[in-house]
């Protein structure tokens, strides 16, 4: 009773401090529903500005509107408003009520906690000015009654606390030994210290309560800021900044070993310790699927937190936002995350490296970075990859290797110390602790497991484990059901401390429990560690552009500085500029090389099939009419069949060659690092390019009605027949000697002066060639076929003069060679005189019989006349345009394709680019977050 007396006024500054706001809370309720409203009025007349009266009633109404509107930072001015003199009387019976203890001010704002509180007022006063609501006299003027308030609230405690101090010390101790008080004071002190307890978990209850009532106070300035932003330019939060920041990064060096050194929370533990769970209750989401007793988590998840109006989550590569507050979207993004996960693993392997990037904001949310590891595993079981545990601990082990990374080592509190993995996994890599913080999970377990007290303390203090850490945190985040939603768990957790055994005793840890608080905490390590980095790696970043500027002038200084997207889109423009510019070549270069090309094509089988068969059917019935009707009968079966398809063939050549032609020529003036991906595009185009169907039947007409028209109507047509003849008897004569030549060795000539010799079978040919020149000067008519007795003769002769015998074979190989010869001969000199004849050709139509050769060819030079010139608008009426279309297609299509690009673009000059480019955008995006975080700050 002594002690419950023991009340002085030093409480009543003190416990204003924490009590105040909940019976300013019962007053402001109404103002609270009427929040949006203040905007909307006139600011002379609202009540908040008219502080000059100094009427007690009028610093009541203050004092209410105050107490509205510092619900937005209720964690920081808690303890400002505990001088109002007309408030105080209110919770008169509250003080009364409680015991005097002056080490309670351990849990309360000290002098540091009450800067701070200055400092967030300010910061409220800037928003309010950013929305409008106050002039910046009005808000002058209060900000001065309001720093006087704090000086006198200040003043009464140091001066009551000095009073009493040694009184309240005597009576009151909080480590009263058990030797020196009797069982009735014993009976007290426990109760006391179990009041104080529950009292500081009502606390935090009200707290949690009024972090509620922020995140809607909140949701509603940020909507109303965002329908100002959508009329400007709309600016990026500073988390997304870093985030974007950070993914840049990670394309530049996914090793995490040189340049990322910029800092994101790590979340590690061994599988199934609650290390996903912990995420989720950070970002106050089901996000992640899970399994029973399997492992989920098979690749880096990384989960950029910030504060927004609305719960949504969004990945990196998508637009779709998921919202969070729906059971079903929930669901669809677990399911997504699943999914995400199987196809970063490649076939064989159990975990990959790939990150999944994903965003969720929402009211209230503290805005950090956090990457979601796979979870440590003792063994390999079953359908895993034999080399997984390895994979796994080789990840872990690169991401905290990272020297600014926060560790959030996961501890399960329902198991066993000793079987940890992950603890020691950390003391390796941070052995001093300096960026880890301990969590210790399930404790809700513990405590049904009759878990010992001693441990847990001694785990919360430090001192079990063997390693070292910034903070020690015991959470709940989970009540056995999978389905369980966030706010069901945070009632739990608030239940669970405010009841728990095991954290009854443990009096001054309340700040070291609940997920709340722990993410309070790393968010703060989270954004000192940002400031303290990022500038360091803005230099760095700054000393690489410079080295890779240096090596560009140095090895390529005449060049543009263009990416392999760049260098791309040149070598488009180039290919296509040359197809444009197809359609200039002159109708004389395109007819030409058609004619050319189309006589190669199918001079084979005019002499073959067409000439030489009729021209030997005349030898053998000397009649010309023949020589007629077969050169008639095989071109129109020809012309029908097999010319129209080999016409187009030969005109898609030729387009082919030309822009190949025009390519090489335009290669100089090119750059040479373009020309493997233009051949490439070319061909590629080609080969998908295709002649118009329609194009096929004009032509049969057309070389038809060229084929039947054997009148040579003037002397020009004539010599142009006749000279056509010639040249390709020529070139006949000339294969087919050649060819007679190798079959029967050197010339007595050769040998002597070229000292050149013939084989064994050359030899033996050479008689045979002789003995059928003996036959042919003899008769110099004879058919293109020997009788059996000219062979007879022709073998008996040679085994006379050489004394060996002859194979038949033999004789028919030479002869075909022997007479080829002599016809051309013959055919040419026939041609020479026929082509002086035209005008007796031209006077008597009964002696045209004798033209007939000369005939034959007009009508093959009339119809690759009228080939070429119906090609040649083909080409450049239709085709060139389909050749530009499909050429933009290919192009389309590798552009989509980043592999693609890679193999056809390559060198040191491309890849310097690529690398400064990405330099460049990283300083960039530095600098500019930089800036924007000393502003913030």
């Amino acid at each position: 009773m002594e002690i419950l007396a023991c009340r002085r006024p030093v409480l009543v500054c003190i416990l204003k401090n924490r009590k105040l706001i909940k019976k300013c809370n019962t007053h402001s309720h109404n103002q609270q529903r009427n929040m949006s409203h203040i905007t909307q009025r006139r600011m002379n007349s609202n009540p908040l500005f008219r502080i000059h009266n100094p009427q007690l009633s009028r610093n009541f109404t203050v004092m209410r509107v105050l107490s509205s509107l510092l619900k937005i930072r209720y964690l920081f001015i808690s303890g400002a408003i505990g001088s109002g003199v007309a408030v105080s009387k209110k919770y008169q019976e509250i003080m009364d009520s409680l015991p005097d203890l002056h080490w309670i001010k351990d849990v309360l704002p000290d002098d540091k906690q009450l800067k701070i509180i200055q400092d967030s007022l300010n910061s409220i006063f800037d928003d309010m000015k950013n929305v409008n609501l106050v002039s910046s006299d009005q808000l002058d003027k209060f900000k001065t009654w309001f720093e006087f308030q704090i000086d006198k609230a200040n003043k009464d405690a140091e001066r009551t606390n000095s009073e009493d101090k040694r009184e309240i010390i005597i009576k009151v101790s909080p480590k009263i030994e058990a030797k020196e008080v009797s069982s009735d004071s014993r009976e007290k002190i426990d109760k006391l210290q179990q009041e104080i307890i529950e009292m500081q978990l009502r606390y935090q209850k009200e707290l949690e309560k009024l972090e509620r009532e922020n995140k809607e106070l909140r949701k509603t300035l940020l909507l109303k800021n965002n329908q100002k932003v959508n009329l400007r330019k709309v600016k990026k939060s500073l988390i997304d900044m870093y985030s974007e920041l950070l993914d840049e990064l990670n394309d530049y060096d996914s090793s995490y070993q040189t340049q990322d050194h910029l800092p994101r929370v790590i979340v590690i533990g061994d599988q199934s310790s609650g290390k996903t769970s912990v995420l989720e209750m950070i970002a106050q989401a089901r996000i992640f699927p899970r399994g029973a007793g399997e492992m989920m988590t098979r690749a880096p998840v990384k989960v950029t937190l910030s504060e927004g109006p609305y719960h949504v989550a969004q990945f990196k590569d998508s637009g779709r936002e998921f919202d969070l507050t729906k059971e079903s979207e929930l669901a669809e993004l677990r399911k997504e995350v699943e999914i995400r996960m199987k196809n970063s693993v490649s076939r064989g392997n159990s975990v990959s490296n790939e990150v999944i990037s994903m965003t969720v904001r929402g009211p209230g949310l503290q805005r950090m970075v956090l990457v979601d590891l796979p979870g440590i595993i003792s063994s390999v079981t079953q359908g895993m990859a034999p080399d997984t545990r390895e994979c796994i601990r080789q990840m872990s082990t690169s991401y905290m290797s990272n020297p600014n990374a926060i560790i959030l080592c996961i501890q399960d509190g329902s198991v066993d110390a000793e079987r940890s993995n992950v603890t020691d996994l950390v003391s390796q890599i941070d052995q001093q602790g300096r960026r880890t913080i301990l969590v210790l999970t399930k404790v809700d377990m513990a405590e049904k497991n009759m878990a010992n007290a001693d441990r847990i303390n001694k785990i919360l203090n430090g001192s079990l484990f063997p390693m070292k850490a910034l903070g020690y945190f015991a959470v709940v985040t989970g009540k056995g059901n999978q389905d369980d939603s966030i706010d069901s768990i945070k009632e739990y957790e608030e239940k669970f401390f405010r009841n728990s055994k095991l954290f009854r005793e443990s009096i001054g840890i309340s700040s070291q429990l609940t997920t709340r608080n722990l993410s309070m905490a790393v968010a703060d390590c989270f954004w000192k560690m940002v400031r303290e980095t990022v500038e360091q790696q803005a230099d760095s970043f700054k000393a690489t552009r410079y080295n890779l500027e240096t090596e560009w002038k140095n090895n390529f200084p005449r060049d543009l500085e263009l990416d392999r997207d760049e260098l791309f889109e040149k070598a488009r423009g180039e290919i296509l500029n040359e197809v444009v510019s197809l359609s200039q070549v002159s109708v004389k270069d395109w007819e030409e090389k058609l004619r050319g090309e189309l006589w190669k094509s199918i001079s084979h089988y005019i002499f073959e099939h067409v000439y030489l068969p009729a021209g030997y059917s005349v030898n053998q019935t000397n009649s010309s009419a023949s020589f007629n009707t077969m050169v008639d009968i095989k071109l129109k079966q020809w012309a029908e069949e097999q010319l129209p398809k080999k016409s187009i063939n030969i005109g898609w050549t030729v387009l082919k060659d030309m822009f190949k032609r025009m390519l090489e020529e335009n290669q100089n003036s090119s750059d040479n690092i373009l020309d493997t991906l233009k051949m490439a595009v070319i061909d590629e185009a080609l080969e998908r390019h295709s002649w118009d169907d329609k194009a096929l039947s004009t032509l049969r007409v057309i070389q038809l009605n060229a084929l039947e028209d054997r009148c040579i109507k003037n002397k020009h047509n004539w010599d142009e027949a006749a000279q056509f003849f010639i040249s390709s008897l020529e070139q006949n004569l000339k294969l087919t000697e050649d060819l007679l030549k190798t079959m029967v060795g050197p010339s007595n000539y050769e040998k002597w002066f070229y000292w050149k010799s013939s084989t064994a079978d050359q030899t033996k040919r050479n008689n045979i060639k002789s003995e059928l020149e003996n036959l042919l000067n003899s008769n110099p008519d004879h058919s293109n076929l020997l009788t059996k007795d000219e062979q007879i003769t022709i073998s008996n002769n040679l085994k006379q003069r050489t004394g060996q015998p002859c194979e038949l074979d033999d004789i028919w190989e030479t002869w075909y060679l022997v007479y080829r010869r002599h016809y051309f001969k013959t055919a040419l000199d026939n041609a020479q005189n026929l082509k002086k004849q035209f005008y007796l050709y031209q006077e008597s139509s009964s002696s045209q019989g004798e033209y007939y050769e000369i005939e034959l060819f007009w009508r093959i030079t009339r119809m690759i006349k009228d080939t070429a010139n119906a090609l040649r608008q083909q080409i450049t009426n239709r085709e060139v345009r389909r050749l530009h279309q499909e050429i933009k297609e290919v192009f389309d299509d590798y552009n989509q394709s980043q592999d693609m690009k890679s193999k056809l673009l390559t060198g040191r000059r491309v890849t310097l680019v690529e690398e400064l480019n990405k330099v460049k955008l990283i300083q960039e995006k530095l600098e500019d977050f930089i800036q924007a975080l000393n502003k913030e700050k």
